[in-house]
């Protein structure tokens, strides 16, 4: 059985992960738009 420092760590290191969650996806996708990379070479 793991000690109470241990479940506590691991809490808090869950808590921090999920927070804002969804508005950490929102920004990523919101950044730069996906584009072709080296358009003149397939051309």
């Amino acid at each position: 059985m793991p000690s109470n420092t241990k479940k506590t760590r691991l809490r808090r290191k869950l808590r921090k992960s999920n927070q804002g969650k969804k508005r950490k996806k929102l920004m990523s996708k919101m950044s730069t738009p996906p584009f072709s990379v080296h358009l003149g070479k397939n051309e």
